[in-house]
């Protein structure tokens, strides 16, 4: 966690580089790009961090992700992360982003979404396992002990901005 990244102010505004471990350890807002991946039938891929990983090992989640480096822009970062993470090239399209007071923040986290037609090569130093679910088997999963509890808030304003198909 000794890369370099922007510290920012409550506006989003660069206030200087500094590394992520010490704006982890200060609580100064950084920068996150997270992406959902959903596949051609609208299920979500959730995957489980492997036990060795240095941030919530073991913990689901319904989000891949890091830290936007110097410089780089969130929709950058999103795509260099799930090629990293997934081996899938994708531009994935930005959804919102807000503050996240976190377990590691707070930082700017900045949600963006891609659906993935094709094979994916998940990569093990970061998923352990991983499944399509579907919006109701997420939305169980979510509130397990084992989530990643920063995805949990990710998840309910993702929820609410999205409109819910009528019931037939």
């Amino acid at each position: 966690m000794n890369e370099r990244v922007e510290r920012v102010d409550e506006h989003d505004r660069v206030l200087a580089v500094v590394s992520r471990s010490d704006a982890v350890r200060h609580r100064w807002p950084h920068r996150v790009a997270t992406v959902v991946c959903r596949d051609t039938q609208g299920r979500t891929l959730v995957h489980r961090r492997p036990p060795s990983a240095s941030r919530f090992p073991g913990h689901l989640n319904w989000m891949l992700g890091g830290a936007v480096g110097v410089g780089e822009s969130y929709e950058a970062a999103a795509a260099r992360e799930l090629t990293k993470e997934l081996g899938v090239l994708s531009t994935p399209a930005p959804l919102f982003k807000f503050l996240c007071a976190g377990v590691l923040g707070p930082y700017w986290l900045g949600l963006h979404e891609t659906v993935v037609t094709g094979r994916i090569a998940p990569d093990p130093a970061e998923i352990a396992w991983h499944a399509w679910l579907t919006e109701s088997e997420l939305r169980a999963l979510v509130r397990h002990e084992a989530f990643v509890p920063d995805a949990r808030e990710a998840f309910d304003r993702y929820c609410a901005l999205r409109p819910r198909p009528p019931r037939p």
